[in-house]
């Protein structure tokens, strides 16, 4: 368990923030600062083993081309799949990752990924792409790009859970479409800020085109009927219903 120390000695939620709020609470953040320090070290095995350039650029743009691509499988197969519930060892760390936060879908903590699965994940990509197309200065290189990119999609998720009506027309879409996955139908629009890949295997969807709420948009598909045969994410939140974790912890 992390201390609480500075500006995260309480909980902050993102539809009663500000921007100037929002970007002091990013920077304070551990795993954010995680990431940075994590890039810097990449970024410096590359300039100490340096050999070329070629390496080193298509070692950062193959990283920013499988960032999408990779965010896109986790979060359709993984983070929304039912399999992590249904295993103790794992149910808690389902919770953590991905349930709490279609629970409340505004708690800038819960918003930021578990740094224990993030990291890890990250690093296992982005290493072998960079060794692969030159070595350890190339995997230096794309293992900061992927800590970088990681920055950038986790200020843009929080920009689209915070309360305020972006002007860009980018930005405004970006945020319709996550919102639509939150707060409509989760089984699409499982992009962050990139929705191609959505378009391409068939998720991408305006909240015209489906009418019909979805009943698991909040837990999920972890039902009442599925805690009774799984009750480790039951027991882990206080219980089942439709107080949002934020609420059964003030009742507590």
């Amino acid at each position: 368990m992390i201390a609480r120390i500075g500006f995260w000695k309480k909980r902050h939620y993102l539809n009663k923030m500000t921007l100037r709020e929002l970007v002091a609470a990013y920077f304070q953040y551990y795993a954010i600062q995680a990431y940075i320090v994590a890039g810097i070290a990449g970024g410096s095995v590359a300039v100490l083993y340096f050999e070329s350039w070629p390496p080193i650029i298509y070692s950062m743009a193959a990283a920013l081309f499988a960032y999408p691509l990779i965010w896109y499988v986790l979060h359709r197969y993984i983070l929304h799949g039912k399999f992590l519930f249904k295993w103790k060892l794992t149910a808690k760390v389902w919770k953590r990752i991905h349930y709490d936060h279609h629970q409340d879908p505004h708690d800038l903590e819960i918003l930021f990924g578990a740094l224990y699965t993030t990291m890890p994940t990250i690093l296992m990509i982005t290493i072998p792409i960079g060794w692969a197309l030159g070595g350890l200065p190339a995997a230096g290189a794309a293992a900061a790009m992927g800590m970088y990119m990681t920055c950038f999609y986790e200020f843009c998720h929080c920009i689209e859970h915070l309360s305020y009506k972006p002007k860009n027309s980018f930005l405004k879409r970006m945020k319709l479409r996550h919102m639509e996955h939150h707060f409509h139908d989760e089984d699409g629009n499982f992009g962050i800020t990139n929705f191609g890949w959505d378009q391409l295997f068939g998720t991408y969807y305006r909240r015209e085109d489906r009418p019909v709420k979805s009943e698991t948009v909040y837990n999920l598909g972890y039902t009442e009927s599925e805690a009774r045969i799984y009750p480790w994410v039951a027991e882990a939140s206080g219980g089942l219903g439709p107080d949002t974790p934020r609420e059964r912890r003030n009742n507590a």
